[in-house]
C-alpha cells in the first residue's frame, strides 16, 4: 500500500522499518473518531468554498458507509496500512475517487491524529465516569444496608474507634466522587479541537476552525497551532486521573482481601468473584480483588511512560508521540475492566455482623469512651485516661472485654463508676454518639449518603 507521505521519496521502506513505524495495530481503535473528524472537516471545506457541497456529501456518505461496514464486519482493517488515517483515506478514495483525494486539503496527519486522540479519550472519560457512578450506586445501597453494623475502625492497622460498616464503605465513595470530579475537569481540557493546526503552522486556506470544533462537540479550539499538534499533556492528565482511580480501587481491594480472610472473616465474597485452588479444596481466593490490586502497577507505569516520552521533545510534532496511544489506551481499558468487575463483586458481598462486633469488643475501641465517661463525671482527662488503661490491662489479663467486666471490678478503680457506665461503653451507643458532620453515627451517615446521591 502506498504511503500518504511518499512525496519525493521513491525507495521502498525496509520491511522491518515499515512494521516498526506502523501504528494501525493499536490506533485502529480510533476509527470512529477519525471518520467523525473527517466528516466535520469535509463539511467545513464545503461551507467555506474549498470543495463543493456535492463532494462533501459524497465524502460523508462514503465515510459513514465505511464506519457501518467496519462495525458490522463487512469491512476489515488492512493492517498493512501505516495507520488508521491512511486506511480510511485510501478506502475512501477507492470508493469515490478524486472527491476523496480532496478530503485532506488544509489538514495534516499531525492535527488529524491529535483530534482523533482527543475525541477518543473524551469518549473513554465519559464511559469511565458512568462506570464510577454505577459503583457509587452500589456503595450507597451497601452503606444503607450496613448503616448500623458496628465494626472496628483502624489506624496503623490497629483497632482504634468504633465505626459502622456503612461509614467505612462511604469513605471510599467520597474518593470515587473526587475521581469523577477530576475526570470531568480533565475532560474540559481534552475537549478542544486541534483540527486546522495543520502540520504545525496552520494553513493559508480560509478554513473555519470554530465550525469544525462546534460540529465535533468541542468546547474550544486549541489556540496555538504548534501547541495543538505537539503536546499530549491531556493524555498525562487523564493517565494521572486513572492512576488515582486505581489507587482507590487497590486500597479497597486490600481491605476486601483482608476482611475476607479467616483471620478477619468480616465479609464473604460471592463464589462468582472468587476462585479455588487446584490442590487445596478448602481455598476460596479473592482473585478479582487481587488482580485489581495488581493491575494498579501497570496504570502507574503507563503514567510514567507518558511523562518520559514527552520530557525532552522539542516543538512541534515528533514520531516519539506515537508512543502515547498504547499507554493511555491500556490505562483506560484496565480501569474500565476493574470497575466492571468491582461493582458486582461488592453488590454480591455479604458482611458478618457478629464477627465485626466481636472484633470491635476485643479491640477495646470503647476505651476512649470509658475515659470520656469519667471525665464527664469530673475526673481530669489525664487521670481518666490512666484509669481506663489500667482497666483495659485487667481485661486482657482476665480475657474479658470492657462490657463483660462487672461493676464491682470497675469500682475498685474509681467510685465514680455507676450502672450507667455500661450504656456509655456500649459499642452501638459509642458509634451513634459521633454525630458531627461526616462522623460515624448512622444519623451522620445519612447526610453523607444524600450528598453522594445528589452528586451521582
Amino acid at each position: 500500500m502506498s504511503k500518504l507521505w511518499q512525496g519525493d521519496l521513491h525507495g521502498a521502506l525496509n520491511a522491518i522499518a515499515d512494521d516498526f513505524n506502523s501504528s494501525i495495530s493499536f490506533d485502529h481503535k480510533m476509527y470512529k473518531q477519525d471518520i467523525e473528524g473527517s466528516i466535520a472537516h469535509s463539511a467545513m471545506l464545503a461551507e467555506v468554498g474549498i470543495i463543493s457541497h456535492d463532494e462533501a456529501a459524497q465524502i460523508a456518505a462514503a465515510l459513514k458507509a465505511i464506519r457501518a461496514e467496519l462495525e458490522n464486519g463487512e469491512l476489515v482493517f488492512d493492517f498493512s496500512a501505516e495507520d488508521i488515517h491512511s486506511f480510511v483515506e485510501q478506502e475512501l478514495v477507492k470508493r469515490i475517487g478524486d472527491a476523496g483525494k480532496k478530503l485532506h486539503t488544509a489538514r495534516s496527519r499531525n492535527d488529524q491524529v491529535a483530534l482523533d486522540l482527543r475525541l477518543y479519550l473524551r469518549d473513554e472519560a465519559d464511559e469511565i465516569i458512568v462506570l464510577l457512578q454505577e459503583l457509587l450506586k452500589v456503595l450507597v445501597q451497601k452503606a444503607e444496608e450496613y448503616s448500623e453494623l458496628v465494626m472496628p475502625g483502624y489506624t496503623h492497622l490497629q483497632r482504634a474507634q468504633p465505626v459502622n460498616f456503612g461509614h467505612h464503605l462511604t469513605a471510599y465513595s467520597m474518593s470515587f466522587c473526587r475521581d469523577i470530579e477530576r475526570l470531568r475537569d480533565c475532560r474540559r481540557r481534552i475537549n478542544r479541537s486541534p483540527l486546522g493546526a495543520g502540520a504545525l503552522a496552520g494553513t493559508g486556506f480560509p478554513i473555519d476552525r470554530k465550525m469544525t470544533a462546534e460540529l465535533l462537540g468541542c468546547e474550544e479550539v486549541c489556540m496555538n497551532s504548534m501547541d495543538a499538534v505537539s503536546d499530549r499533556d491531556y493524555c498525562v492528565e487523564l493517565a494521572s486521573c486513572l492512576a488515582l482511580i486505581m489507587s482507590h480501587l487497590s486500597r479497597f481491594s486490600e481491605e476486601l482481601i483482608l476482611w475476607s480472610s479467616w483471620e478477619f472473616k468480616f465479609i464473604t465474597l460471592s463464589d462468582s468473584f472468587t476462585t479455588g485452588s487446584s490442590i487445596m479444596p478448602q481455598k476460596k481466593n479473592p482473585d478479582m480483588a487481587e488482580l485489581t490490586r495488581g493491575k494498579t502497577g501497570r496504570v502507574y507505569g503507563n503514567l510514567m511512560s507518558l511523562l518520559t516520552v514527552l520530557k525532552g521533545l522539542p516543538l512541534a510534532y515528533n514520531k516519539d508521540m506515537q508512543e502515547d496511544k498504547e499507554a493511555i489506551f491500556d490505562s483506560c481499558k484496565t480501569v474500565k475492566d476493574c470497575l466492571k468487575v468491582f461493582a458486582p463483586m461488592l453488590d454480591s458481598m455479604t458482611a458478618h455482623a457478629d464477627n465485626m462486633l466481636r472484633a470491635a469488643q476485643k479491640g477495646f475501641i470503647n476505651a476512649t469512651d470509658l475515659a470520656d465517661y469519667l471525665t464527664a463525671k469530673g475526673m481530669p482527662f489525664r487521670d481518666a485516661y490512666r484509669v481506663s488503661g489500667d482497666i483495659v490491662a485487667l481485661c486482657i489479663k482476665e480475657n474479658k472485654v470492657l462490657e463483660e467486666l462487672p461493676l464491682e471490678k470497675y469500682l475498685e478503680f474509681s467510685d465514680m463508676f455507676a450502672e450507667d457506665l455500661f450504656e456509655a461503653i456500649d459499642l452501638v451507643n459509642c458509634c451513634s454518639k459521633r454525630t458531627s458532620l461526616g462522623g460515624a453515627a448512622p444519623s451522620a451517615l445519612k447526610a453523607q449518603l444524600e450528598y453522594i446521591k445528589e452528586f451521582i
